[in-house]
């Protein structure tokens, strides 16, 4: 009888140890989120790169510089996402051996962010086939695991205050449970090669709001969640040349939504389903009290887990939407995400959707109404 109550209190012993190891773990990924409260995106340089030149020394040591690194930090973002493509990394059957000279140029990347004292994410930013080999071959999510076993090995030692690993980028998955057993192997491996630090996950599919409520959290505490929001597309997408074949008929449509506005746009679009689609817009109310409640939802799912969670991704294409409408969808979003205790990061630095213009070779110029729209601070004036 002494010995069976010695080992009922030797269990009961390590269950209580486990959980506290639980709890100080999730504590520590709840104090690292506050790293991740203003950022923003570093699109098109380890990641997105289409022109000619592609992925070389070159173009790594020219299309984000110190200069615009200090800039992101003069203007009081307090975080990088940095979207980097495995592909240019990956050595088919020995994904783990990840090449020296590509990891040269990305280890002094990551230098410039840190020694501006902004946190950074490595963010595994892949085009759509190496999603769809992930979606489809055991072999495929192998091989990934072993390179990032391999690529958080490598960055173990940098600060794991400031250092963050995000599993994968939109995962483009129908099947949410075959990515909530994908992306739990993935952070297992992430978490052999760097023990200490913070993971970042998302829901299946495009990692929107609803993808994220999905999700069940995984046994990991040191996490942090993520979603990305871009509601409405039709709003936010106007102008596009990729996704849905009508965007790029849309143009200046206004935000807030009104039936008014959205029918005048509406006329320009030649599909009488699609024209529909920009019709409804105009009719669903689209404005700060829509985002509130949508993110209401966001911030009770953390609640209920207990979980830190960041919106990694928001914005507005530049191309043919109007600035002020631009900047006011930008400040209801922003505003709606700080009410209810969101960090974020905004798409991006200097693409299409950018907080900066930025010819080749040339200065980055800050558009000062977006700097404002999301409650930041112009930089002083170069001298």
């Amino acid at each position: 009888m002494i010995w069976r109550r010695m080992a009922v209190a030797l269990v009961f012993a390590l269950l209580m140890g486990v959980s506290v190891c639980a709890a100080q773990a999730t504590d520590v990924a709840q104090r690292r989120a506050q790293h991740l409260r203003h950022g923003i995106n570093l699109s098109e340089w380890f990641a997105q790169v289409y022109d000619s030149r592609g992925y070389t020394k070159e173009h790594f040591a020219d299309w984000t510089t110190a200069r615009d690194i200090l800039l992101i930090k003069q203007m009081g973002f307090d975080h990088v996402r940095l979207s980097v493509n495995p592909a240019p990394m990956l050595r088919r059957g020995h994904a783990d051996e990840i090449p020296a000279d590509y990891l040269a140029n990305l280890d002094l990347a990551v230098k410039m962010i840190l020694d501006q004292g902004l946190a950074v994410i490595i963010d595994a930013h892949p085009e759509e086939d190496l999603k769809e080999k992930l979606a489809n071959s055991a072999g495929a999510v192998e091989e990934f695991t072993d390179f990032w076993r391999a690529l958080a090995k490598h960055y173990a030692d940098r600060d794991p205050e400031m250092v963050f690993f995000e599993v994968l980028n939109e995962p483009e998955m129908r099947d949410a449970y075959r990515w909530a057993g994908i992306q739990a192997r993935l952070a297992a491996a992430i978490r052999e090669g760097a023990p200490r630090h913070t993971i970042i996950v998302a829901g299946a599919h495009w990692s929107d709001d609803d993808d994220l409520l999905a999700l069940e959290p995984l046994h990991d505490p040191n996490v942090v969640y993520n979603f990305h929001f871009y509601e409405p597309h039709v709003f936010t997408h106007q102008g596009a040349t990729w996704g849905d074949n009508y965007w790029h008929a849309v143009k200046a449509l206004p935000y807030p939504s009104s039936p008014e506005g959205a029918e005048r746009v509406a006329e320009n679009v030649p599909d009488r389903q699609k024209r529909l689609q920009v019709v409804r817009y105009g009719l669903d109310h689209w404005d700060a009290a829509r985002f509130d409640a949508e993110f209401a939802q966001v911030e009770a799912w953390a609640k209920h887990w207990n979980v830190p969670v960041t919106c990694n991704e928001f914005g507005v294409y530049r191309r043919v939407s109007r600035p002020e409408d631009r900047a006011a969808w930008l400040n209801d979003v922003r505003t709606a995400l700080e009410k209810h205790q969101i960090g974020w990061a905004m798409w991006d630095y200097s693409g299409g959707f950018g907080v900066v213009t930025k010819a080749p070779g040339q200065p980055a110029v800050v558009d000062e109404i977006t700097v404002k729209a999301l409650g930041l601070d112009m930089p002083p004036a170069s001298p």
